[in-house]
């Protein structure tokens, strides 16, 4: 639950950060080659806007979104086209690829011959690729850096993670591929020496890297120094070494890429909110590791939002579970429950909890509870005569 709660309840946090990593500062499919404008400005280039027509591309849709690219001067209109067309990419395909990502006009064809190389060796068919291209255009034409993405490739195969993975990582964490990947391979290595000194096995290492890894790419963007200062600070608190590796695993990751400042201001808080030692902080934290990962201003909307329903701060201590939860889903639980007579703040905070389908399941067995007879008016009376 945790898990989809970071990638769903979050995207102040997670996915502004994922953004943040993954939109390039520069224009990334001109790296390969130079290019000029027409010396009269704004001037489309009519040869370019006749070749779009040609493959059904709504020129229109290109104005509102990069206008820029019916400027160049030098453009690969029916190159790239017959790139997608020779992987089997329809016409209605291609349109709306170019649609979607104009840049592609202006990216070398050698280049994105290239790019097709490499993704089409971590694909299993051409039909594979299409979809992938139609999926992710922006991340096929960005070709810049192209043979540190063949190298970070072959180091994350020779990891042992699978090309479904590694497909995954260019289409949704491209960033990644642009660290060198020296920094990459050093990463990896302070996090494996990190899970041998916190008392794990080299046997079960493998398995835990390459599922860490899976879950969050973006582990990679960490610093070695950053690794190893959470990892101390964790020590600090209290937390032995099995328990900071099961605060890793439940939060796959992400508790890296925090800060340390953010992580000792949401403990601060957490200890001043509910009144508690470090060993008791400690025991809350273990049972909802998003203590560490919320910043301070949401903590304190959520723990604002639970007292307001009347739930005590004794109840939050009991279930911290229920922080993982926004106001608003909290608001419309409780709603849902109070319409069948069930107080949450005259009860356990258990029934609040959970994921969307695991509430709905519970709160189907609490209404049937609610509306079974008392007796079974059909059922045979059993009577001594």
């Amino acid at each position: 639950m945790l898990w989809k709660l970071l990638m769903r309840s979050q995207p102040c946090r997670l996915c502004s950060f994922r953004k943040m990593l993954s939109a390039p500062k520069y224009r990334p499919f001109l790296a390969r080659f130079t290019y000029t404008t027409n010396s009269q400005p704004n001037k489309e280039n009519q040869r370019t806007v006749e070749k779009l027509h040609k493959f059904s591309v709504d020129i229109r849709k290109i104005r509102r979104l990069k206008g820029w690219v019916l400027l160049e001067d030098e453009t690969y209109v029916e190159e790239i086209a017959n790139i997608l067309q020779q992987l089997g990419a329809n016409e209605t395909v291609v349109a709306s690829i170019l649609e979607r990502c104009p840049e592609a006009i202006v990216c070398s064809p050698t280049a994105v011959n290239s790019q097709r190389e490499l993704w089409q060796s971590l694909c299993k068919n051409e039909e594979e690729l299409v979809k992938l291209i139609e999926q992710f255009p922006e991340s096929f034409f960005t070709v810049k850096d192209q043979e540190n993405r063949k190298l970070n490739v072959q180091f994350f195969q020779e990891l042992g993670l699978k090309n479904v993975v590694i497909s995954r990582f260019l289409t949704t964490a491209p960033s990644i591929f642009h660290n060198p990947v020296e920094k990459n391979k050093q990463v990896i290595r302070i996090l494996q020496e990190s899970y041998l000194n916190l008392g794990s096995s080299e046997t079960n290492m493998k398995v835990w890297l390459l599922k860490l890894l899976s879950q969050n790419p973006f582990i990679l963007l960490n610093s070695s120094a950053a690794i190893k200062e959470t990892l101390e600070f964790l020590q600090e608190q209290g937390f032995t070494d099995s328990e900071i590796l099961q605060l890793l695993s439940k939060l796959k990751g992400f508790l890296f890429q925090l800060g340390l400042r953010s992580i000792q201001n949401s403990i601060s808080f957490s200890k001043n909110a509910f009144k508690c030692t470090d060993h008791d902080l400690k025991q809350l934290v273990l049972k909802c590791p998003a203590l560490l990962y919320y910043s301070v201003p949401i903590l304190e909307e959520r723990i604002q939002g639970l007292l307001k329903e009347g739930i005590s701060i004794a109840q939050i201590r009991e279930t911290p579970m229920v922080l993982e939860l926004t106001p608003q889903i909290v608001q419309y639980r409780i709603r849902k429950l109070n319409s069948l007579g069930y107080r949450i703040k005259d009860g356990h905070l258990a029934s609040l909890n959970g994921t969307k389908k695991e509430f709905e399941a519970n709160f189907g067995k609490i209404q049937a509870k609610k509306g079974r007879p008392l007796f079974n008016p059909v059922a045979p009376l059993h009577v001594d005569e």
